[in-house]
């Protein structure tokens, strides 16, 4: 079985889907690994390392595609791509499922199983492949230190003989994965920490981090069966976002990470909040490619507001750390691999059956076949 690398054609995307430990990996299943030159170069991994790892290192893609049983990419494929992997062949990537009908039919109509990283279910089992938590981790740190380099001022206290330097205030809204880490890495960095999270059930990993959790009454709520925040009703919405102005014009970084998967982020910091923050605050939308949590956010920009407010639009803040979410990244599909790989026929064994392939599994012999997109098409 032939696995073949595809390098990231986009200017701004340096993470890749393989290192030379997982190639290594891959290799020792009996799969022939093939990637083009450069695969991992933005993360910093030579092509002498892939080299040594066993990978054929391929110039001509077309061909390489054209050959390939199973291909592996960070970001969804060109149309051209698609078309140019053979029938019955594997596809591996992000595909943003919910705001791709069109990619979905190119899949479906040239016989290629397309597999969609962000569906791989949420469960103990899949935890190795969760390439979205692996990911958010990443971006929750990445958040924080971006953020700390654009503010201006030293975020732990530091007692000086010229006087005492109060430690930064930080405001972390969301405590899932992204969140969390963001806490950790703002602790770690001396900051004061506040954060709010709409599922009462993290207020004790919140505190455990040493951060504050603000409580906010907006009535019922709760999570997904998915580990997701559940979206709220316009009157919740606006009361978390009284709730929350308060502690946001007090705070020198707010990080926002509150994405809801399918459907456009919720808008939680309005132009009002922005106009009450202090000149020379931050904010770090983590949920701009959604459409933002903030109001004025640009996905790729740094926006500066009247009143002196950064608000930063990272698309991929994990990007920024590179060798790391390859890493992780690289390690997610070797695992997704690794999981369907019969040992004794030295063969992929694609169980439809299986929980994780069910839920991931998109595009299957030409017909859409996972349930939430079969009648979308």
């Amino acid at each position: 079985m032939i696995c073949y690398v595809v390098a990231e054609t986009n200017q701004d995307e340096s993470r890749a889907a393989l290192t030379p430990t997982s190639a290594a990996g891959l290799v020792k299943l009996g799969l022939t690994v093939q990637a083009q030159p450069g695969l991992g170069a933005k993360a910093h991994y030579p092509d002498a390392d892939y080299a040594e790892a066993g990978v054929e290192l391929v110039a001509d893609h077309a061909a390489a595609l054209g050959a390939a049983d199973l291909v592996l990419r960070v970001r969804k494929p060109s149309p051209e791509d698609i078309a140019g992997m053979k029938r019955g062949s594997w596809h591996v990537s992000f595909l943003d499922p919910f705001n791709e009908k069109d990619l979905i039919g190119s899949f479906s109509s040239a016989g290629v199983n397309a597999v969609s990283l962000e569906m791989i279910p949420r469960t103990t089992l899949a935890q190795k492949m969760d390439a979205l938590s692996s990911q958010a981790s990443l971006a929750g740190y990445a958040a924080v230190v971006e953020g700390a380099q654009r503010l201006q001022m030293a975020l732990p206290m530091m007692m000086t003989p010229a006087g005492t330097i109060m430690p930064s205030r930080v405001f972390v809204i969301g405590a899932g994965v992204a969140g969390l880490q963001a806490i950790a890495t703002a602790k770690r960095l001396g900051a004061r920490v506040d954060a709010f999270d709409t599922r009462p059930v993290v207020e004790e990993q919140v505190r455990s981090l040493g951060a504050k959790f603000v409580k906010i009454d907006l009535g019922e709520t709760g999570q997904t069966a998915g580990g997701y925040a559940k979206a709220l009703t316009p009157e919740q919405v606006e009361k978390q976002q009284a709730g929350m102005a308060k502690i946001i014009a007090q705070s020198d970084i707010v990080i926002t990470t509150a994405k809801l998967f399918g459907r456009q982020a919720p808008k939680l910091v309005t132009e009002a909040m922005l106009a009450g923050m202090k000149s020379g605050s931050v904010v770090v939308d983590l949920a701009v490619e959604g459409g933002g949590n903030v109001v004025g956010s640009k996905s790729g920009e740094d926006v500066m507001t009247d009143n002196g407010v950064t608000i930063i639009g990272h698309p991929c803040l994990e990007g920024t750390v590179a060798t790391h979410s390859t890493q992780v990244l690289a390690a997610n599909y070797a695992a997704w691999i690794t999981h369907f790989w019969d040992d004794e026929k030295k063969e992929f064994n694609a169980d439809l059956t299986d929980e994780i392939m069910s839920g991931c599994l998109i595009t299957h012999d030409g017909a859409i076949v996972h349930p939430q997109f079969a009648d979308k098409s």
